[in-house]
């Protein structure tokens, strides 16, 4: 009983995390808003804050900064997408709304008590640490 219910939480984590269903690239749409990575983004405002929102979530459950776990690395995901606001809206909107298909079959389940807000500042953070 207790190999099923562990079997079960498993799958359960599992299907918690991925990406959305939409295959669109668009990381070469609007006007970029930082034209290089930095050298060191923690200098960044928008690293702490996004980090920070990043801690007090389930997003570590899934992703890692530099390795891929359940979910993508955050750095595949800043060297797929230009640090564009169209690019932090849409994934911003990937974080509450779940989904699958981009970066797998695994699905990310929606997270609607983030704000829009919260979500593009853990967006921005996540675009910092695009791999030089």
């Amino acid at each position: 009983m207790k190999k099923q219910i562990l079997a079960m939480a498993f799958i359960v984590l599992l299907a918690s995390c991925g990406d959305s269903g939409e295959k669109k690239d668009e990381s070469k749409t609007a006007e970029t808003t930082e034209t290089k990575p930095v050298a060191d983004p923690s200098s960044n405002p928008d690293y702490q804050k996004g980090l920070d929102l990043i801690s007090k979530s389930d997003c570590l459950t899934c992703h890692k900064p530099t390795e891929k776990l359940i979910g993508p690395a955050y750095q595949d995901v800043a060297n797929k997408y230009e640090n564009t606001q169209a690019n932090i809206t849409m994934l911003a909107e990937k974080i509450i709304k779940g989904g699958t298909g981009v970066w797998g079959q695994v699905a990310m389940l929606p997270h609607p008590q983030i704000s829009q807000a919260d979500a593009e500042q853990m967006v921005k953070y996540v675009l910092l640490l695009k791999s030089n």
